[in-house]
């Protein structure tokens, strides 16, 4: 079953606003033209009533006798340019005596019921198959009664006219309105055009960020986000191509070697010969396995900045590494002193991360020290920070070449020990995660290298 297309934002914002538009104007429309409407009832209403007193007092000037003959229908009233209004209506009048009879009329008041009501309100009356607004004014003094009528259907015309002038502007408008309203939209819009094109256009593999020239303040988070997301994904490549090139790298000669072993010992015309060359081939393993645990460790270092922190004791996690790491290395050949407070060092870290940093320096030291050499470890508070201390009595490291070490891969020539150059760079990285200080310095016995580890303290990030 296909899927449908999802209408694109420009449509749903000229829906959006059409429909925003109508429900705004046609309503206003239909409301205005009602108020118009009831209030052009009201005024023909009043203007009846007014019509009544004006003959009333009419009457009264000049007597029902005083000269007056039948009235006529009022004629239409012409406009300055002769054509007659259309907004005149017809309109009849009857005078009668308070029993009903007849003294004055217009012709088409003649068929008017001779009884009318006198509440002072408008009445409908059919006459003649025409329906008439009829008010109907009593004068006691003259013994008269005034009735005024207006027909219906040229009232109705009326209102019709001005219900028509009132919204013909907003008929006659809302379209063109509408139209101007898409191409604002289409122009507001261009932003993301501009913005899809440099997409499309953008070279695989681009490491460029997107720029747009006079970007939409509503626009600019986009290509920021845009860019940021760019970076991360270009970073994470990157660490991806270093982490294949470091393995291809770093891997090559251990794998090499075990091979050229197994070889050997498969090759081996004696059980004597095998057993001289299984034990190197066994070597080569362990160095190939603590080599790819050090890459695995320097790639999950890449992508631990974007992890939270945990508020840890080092001491407890020196004691651990301790613990897992003193099995695995043959502690006749060198003395190892540890020197730990009682109270807790208090840091915000990674624990995996600050494991691994001190297992390398112990391994680094453990590498670089002669038979019967000492290594030893210690950490304390000092003011605002914990301090680490691992050194060893080995041959140490010359201070033009200390920054050097920090490098990935880099080996000291003549140095003792089977390193691969990887163990002070995670050191490296793990201090700039937690935004700790690495030096390396003279230790203290005149001979070897301190490497000292300057952490915050929690303690004094919590003040």
């Amino acid at each position: 079953m296909g899927t449908s297309t999802p209408p694109s934002i420009e449509r749903r914002l000229r829906r959006g606003v059409a429909l925003a538009v109508l429900a705004v104007l046609l309503p206003m429309g239909a409301l205005a033209a009602y108020r118009t409407i009831a209030k052009a009832n009201e005024l023909s209403d009043v203007r009846l009533r007014e019509t009544a007193l004006t003959l009333d007092a009419l009457l009264r000037r000049t007597g029902v006798n005083g000269g007056l003959e039948d009235l006529s229908p009022a004629p239409a009233v012409a406009t300055a340019k002769g054509v007659a209004s259309p907004y005149e209506t017809e309109v009849g009048y009857r005078v009668t005596d308070m029993h009903g009879h007849v003294l004055l009329t217009t012709d088409n008041m003649t068929e008017l019921p001779a009884s009318m009501p006198l509440d002072d309100r408008i009445h409908s009356v059919m006459v003649r198959r025409r329906r008439w607004h009829v008010y109907t004014r009593p004068d006691p003094d003259l013994g008269v009664v005034v009735s005024v009528a207006e027909r219906h259907d040229t009232r109705r015309d009326i209102m019709n006219a001005v219900a028509v002038e009132r919204t013909l502007p907003i008929l006659v408008t809302l379209p063109l309105l509408l139209i101007a309203l898409r191409w604002a939209i289409r122009r507001g819009l261009r932003p993301l055009d501009a913005l899809a094109r440099l997409l499309v256009a953008r070279q695989p593999g681009s490491r460029e960020p997107l720029a747009l020239a006079d970007t939409a303040q509503e626009v600019q988070p986009i290509v920021a986000s845009l860019n940021g997301q760019i970076s991360r994904i270009e970073m994470a490549l990157e660490r991806e191509r270093r982490f294949s090139s470091d393995v291809a790298h770093e891997l090559r000669t251990p794998i090499a070697a075990t091979m050229i072993n197994l070889d050997s010992a498969s090759a081996a015309g004696s059980a004597e010969y095998s057993a001289i060359a299984l034990p190197d081939a066994i070597e080569s393993l362990r160095l190939l396995a603590r080599r790819t645990d050090q890459l695995l460790v320097l790639a999950r270092l890449e992508d631990a900045g974007s992890m939270p922190l945990e508020r840890l004791d080092l001491s407890t996690i020196i004691r651990g590494v301790l613990a897992e790491w003193m099995p695995t290395v043959d502690t006749e050949r060198f003395h190892l002193d540890v020197a730990l407070p009682d109270e807790p060092l208090p840091v915000d870290g990674h624990d995996a991360a600050l494991a691994a940093m001190i297992r390398n320096l112990l391994e680094n030291a453990a590498r670089h020290v002669s038979r019967g050499g000492k290594v030893r470890v210690e950490a304390m508070h000092h003011h605002d920070e914990v301090v680490l201390d691992v050194m060893d009595d080995g041959p140490g490291i010359p201070p033009d070449r200390r920054e050097a070490v920090f490098a990935r891969f880099h080996r000291e020539a003549g140095g003792l020990g089977d390193g691969f150059g990887v163990g002070l760079s995670i050191v490296q990285r793990v201090a700039q995660l937690h935004h700790a200080v690495v030096s390396l310095e003279d230790a203290p016995w005149g001979g070897g290298l301190l490497v000292r580890t300057r952490l915050p303290s929690t303690n004094q990030k919590s003040r």
